[in-house]
């Protein structure tokens, strides 16, 4: 099983420090493609939010306003998505952290 074509090409982020375990060739590799600096840790503690604050201070994903049409005499109501003046949630902090999505790793259940 040889490194795929995305490993190859750039930084790969979760490389071991120590590089052992497979052949030599394999460990030269991984000596090739190791960041310079710090580990990278395979967890995300952070998150972008993906919901939004009105003007009232109320959170929600989307926002709905009633208005009254009048159609042939008879008023109706109905709801008009509103996309002013909303703000983003922001940074979420995540409890518990997660596994980042591109960490090579098999999760098992039996």
């Amino acid at each position: 099983m040889g490194a795929s074509g995305s490993k190859a090409r750039g930084l790969w982020p979760f490389t071991s420090a120590t590089g052992g375990g497979g052949s030599e060739a394999a460990g030269a590799e991984q000596a090739l493609v190791r960041p310079r600096g710090r580990a990278v840790p395979p967890f995300v503690f952070t998150r972008r939010g993906s919901m939004f604050y009105d003007e009232d201070g109320d959170l929600a994903h989307e926002f709905y306003e009633e208005t009254i049409v009048t159609k042939n005499g008879q008023k109706r109501a109905k709801l008009r998505r509103v996309h002013k003046n909303l703000i983003p949630q922001g940074i979420v902090k995540l409890d518990p952290p997660r596994i980042h999505v591109d960490f090579p790793v098999i999760l098992y259940e039996m």
